[in-house]
């Protein structure tokens, strides 16, 4: 027999040895991130002929396997990565509530105050002090307005900041999961175990699923793939295909994440989980609607004040004059050099917090004509009459577009920094009726009772 009794004992203490070292190594390393325990895996070797018999000729090291549940490791990392979206989304939801929710600088005491000073000019029209508390209340809930909306915007850029960074941090993470996985396909080729390389893998993993949320595949080398969005690849193998954070659409300010350094594809709205999809939805389901609703506010409180006082006259006898200048719609071209459409407000009353996109297709007819679509942003549903979310849209005075080329239309997002007063004099502010002479206030009651009006709601 080979080496006998001693040469059995010998591969014994040998194996026993090896799995003392292996439970030192766990030992050692039970407070590393990250690592897996290893077993040692015992077998016993090939036994050995004499006569008619087989002998056993001791034991042997079969393998040092990880233990470590494939299953476990994908619900930690669907779980990190939604954790780690709720965080950031409620870190940014809570900031955009204490700003405009906060009792000395949020919006709704301007408004208080500003419809007070109404109310005291309407008790006494031709008190001029009153009639200039007014002008001064007009002011600083127009200074309200634009600083809330420069706050918001400070937001928005912070985000965008954050996008780029995280984006940069997931194409670092994906480069070096290609060269783990080049690792661990080498060494399955020589017939070793990379353990620690496996460990270093799932690692990164879990790095990549705390910024967005992924899926994996295996492949038969031992290669892990990585995938975001609806199916997007991230990780094949060694290779890798890095996002790219950069504007891809009208608006210059904001940055889209795509695939592809040259004709990038905007994948924005695929992205979800981890940090990135919470700063995705933030700016999208936040800031934009905080954003716009502001500007809502802005041009309800404009449009329907200066209804009211155009039918009044001030102490200068003048009627039909606006008190705010009325915010105009953001029109952002998607190419330079686009002669954009005209486009107004044509109903406050139904103008909600949305964005639209004026898309130009060809009309069919084969002479290069266009027709002009307007469909609504997100979701692109189409808007046969613009009439009825509030707009008008005159299209006649595009110029030098083409099919594919577009239009973003923001009604409101630009409002609340547009909004502004139109009057200085105290003498024009038009507290009387058109009929009634100085002492008449009943233009500034009505002007008093539109702060119960549906506009501020």
């Amino acid at each position: 027999m080979s080496g006998g009794m001693l040469g059995i004992g010998t591969s014994g203490l040998q194996a026993f040895q090896r799995a003392l070292a292996t439970t030192s190594h766990n030992i050692s390393n039970a407070n590393t991130e990250g690592f897996s325990r290893q077993r040692v895996e015992l077998s016993a070797r090939p036994p050995e002929r004499a006569g008619n018999s087989f002998f056993g000729t001791g034991v042997q090291v079969g393998a040092v396997t990880r233990i470590a549940d494939q299953f476990v490791e994908s619900q930690l990392r669907t779980a990190t990565s939604g954790s780690e979206q709720y965080s950031v989304f409620h870190d940014y939801a809570r900031r955009v509530d204490s700003l405009l929710a906060e009792a000395d600088s949020g919006l709704s005491p301007g408004l208080q105050r500003f419809f007070g000073a109404v109310q005291d000019v309407a008790n006494d029209p031709t008190s001029n002090p009153a009639r200039q508390a007014l002008l001064s209340e007009a002011e600083s809930l127009v200074d309200r307005f634009r600083f809330l909306d420069q706050r918001l915007g400070e937001q928005r850029d912070l985000v965008n900041g954050q996008i780029a960074s995280t984006v940069e941090e997931i194409n670092g993470l994906a480069e070096a999961l290609g060269r783990v996985n080049a690792d661990i396909v080498t060494a399955l080729g020589r017939g070793a175990t990379p353990n620690d390389l496996l460990d270093q893998r799932d690692s990164l993993v879990r790095d990549l699923a705390e910024r967005v949320n992924l899926t994996t595949t295996e492949q038969d080398d031992g290669a892990l793939n990585v995938f975001i969005g609806n199916g997007q690849n991230l990780v094949l193998g060694s290779r890798t295909n890095p996002l790219v954070a950069r504007s891809l659409g009208e608006d210059p300010a904001q940055l889209d994440v795509g695939f592809g350094q040259t004709n990038t594809v905007d994948v924005s709205r695929l992205i979800t989980g981890g940090r990135l999809g919470a700063l995705l939805e933030v700016r999208g389901s936040v800031l934009d609607v905080a954003q716009n609703s502001l500007g809502r506010t802005a041009i309800g409180l404009a449009e329907a004040f200066n209804e009211q006082h155009r039918q009044g006259q001030g102490l200068d006898g003048i009627i039909d004059r606006n008190f705010f200048e009325v915010p105009q719609p953001q029109v952002l071209p998607s190419e330079q050099g686009l002669v954009p459409p005209q486009v107004t407000i044509s109903d406050a009353g139904v103008l909600g917090t949305g964005d639209f996109r004026l898309v130009a297709v060809d009309d069919g007819e084969g002479g290069g004509g266009l027709d002009w679509q307007l469909r609504g942003v997100p979701g692109g549903q189409l808007i046969e009459d613009p009439s009825t979310v509030g707009l008008d849209v005159d299209t006649s005075v595009i110029a030098g577009a083409s099919a594919g080329d577009s239009f973003l239309i923001r009604p409101t997002r630009t409002a609340a920094a547009q909004i502004a007063t139109e009057i200085a004099d105290p003498r024009q502010v038009a507290a009387a009726g058109v009929e009634g002479g100085v002492g008449d206030n009943s233009n500034a009651l009505a002007l008093a009772q539109l702060q119960d009006a549906t506009i501020l709601a």
